[in-house]
């Protein structure tokens, strides 16, 4: 027979267990698009602070409607397959939350690869709503490992695990010649990919991903700044509440 002591620690920790499975299982999220789906890994474990932003935003339904409006390729090339693809919500007032704290890679220990997802921004602690996904090795957008300090590099939290054939025909969109200012001049969609709905989805969706070679690498492209979000184009309106537990830097 069990002790009173024994039957305690057994219901304690069966009340623990689900919580521990859960938090070794990183989340999924499915962006649909009338061109396709894109489907993203995020690395909950390691980048959690941007993580939890990104889903909030995903959970409060803020990002559908959002639209990938950047596509940022070397000059001349026709192959689209090596740059970086844009998304968000170009900071609108009324959806997006507080800026988050800045999630180094050279704290998280991930890489601009091909396929990673990482937030945008202007100076480390501002990013809110927007997103990069790499087509091809950008590992120039890593912190510098010996510096982080003298460069930050940009918040990786994820990485596409299928849908890679979309990113690709969106980066190929026409592009404005006269939008965007600075090194976006020129790199603005002439007609912006509309995201329809972004949701969570269970890991049992994800069907498993084909086999594929990485993308060639390309010369490098300029600064990082080619990930900076443009600015809002509306003022004014009073800021939503913060994201629980994103704290500004």
């Amino acid at each position: 027979m069990l002790t009173k002591r024994a039957l305690l620690a057994l219901a304690l920790s069966l009340a623990a267990a689900p919580a521990l499975a859960q938090s070794t299982t990183d989340p999924y999220v499915r962006l649909h698009t009338a061109e396709g789906d894109i489907i993203v890994e995020l690395f909950a474990d390691k980048a959690p602070i941007t993580v939890r932003n990104f889903l909030h935003y995903v959970d409060t339904k803020r990002l559908d409607g959002a639209h990938f409006y950047r596509s940022s390729t070397p000059p001349g090339d026709k192959a689209f397959d090596y740059g970086i693809l844009q998304g968000g919500l170009q900071g609108d007032p009324k959806k997006v939350y507080p800026p988050i704290a800045h999630e180094s890679t050279a704290k998280t220990g991930l890489s601009h690869t091909d396929g990673t997802i990482s937030m945008t921004r202007f100076a480390p602690g501002t990013a809110t709503a927007d997103f990069s996904i790499c087509v091809g090795n950008q590992t120039y957008l890593d912190a510098d490992p010996k510096d982080p300090a003298a460069n930050p590099g940009y918040a990786a939290f994820g990485r596409v695990v299928q849908g890679m054939d979309v990113v690709k025909t969106l980066l190929a969109q026409p592009r404005d010649p006269n939008k965007g200012v600075g090194v976006m001049k020129g790199e603005m969609l002439a007609h912006p990919v509309p995201i329809l709905t972004v949701r969570r989805i269970a890991a049992s969706e994800v069907p498993p991903p084909p086999p594929h070679a990485p993308s060639a690498l390309a010369p490098p492209q300029p600064p990082p700044t080619i990930v900076g979000s443009p600015p809002p184009t509306i003022v004014g309106s009073p800021a939503p509440t913060a994201t629980p537990g994103a704290t500004p830097q």
